[in-house]
């Protein structure tokens, strides 16, 4: 369920997307060994991308100020129907991704999601993230 309301809160807040990007890899039913190593490897080198990890506490909300915000999903599904094709090259493609994601997580009451990791940043109130900072750490996100 969370997959897909990060999904949805993304997808509330498209006029606010200023780049976007996605790449995909299917595997054959025989080759879940494969699909679950690759994912770790990309969860991995997407976690080496951020200094530190911070997770929030139940209801510490702290607001920050004005900053640009990456979000990464990476996510292990079942299948072959959800499409991960195009986002970073319109906002409407962008918007067809997320919400294929969003939708096809819950499928099987959410059974054909193998696994889903979650990257933000800042992750600090108080940490400003700037263009020339996502162009550097960033790099294979497209501009809308």
């Amino acid at each position: 369920r969370l997959t897909n309301d990060i999904c949805l809160a993304l997808l509330r807040k498209n006029d606010d997307w200023i780049s976007a990007c996605s790449e995909s890899k299917h595997f054959k039913t025989d080759d879940a060994g494969k699909a679950e190593s690759l994912f770790n490897e990309w969860a991995n080198l997407e976690a080496a991308k951020f200094e530190k990890e911070y997770i929030p506490g139940e209801g510490k909300a702290e607001k920050g100020g004005p900053t640009i915000v990456v979000v990464s999903l990476v996510v292990e599904i079942q299948g072959d129907e959800t499409n991960f094709e195009g986002a970073g090259y319109s906002t409407s493609k962008t918007r067809d991704v997320l919400a294929s994601i969003a939708a096809d997580c819950l499928v099987d009451e959410g059974y054909c999601l193998n696994a889903a990791e979650v990257f933000w940043t800042p992750g600090e109130p108080n940490e400003i993230l700037t263009k020339t900072d996502v162009i550097v750490d960033f790099p294979a996100l497209i501009d809308l």
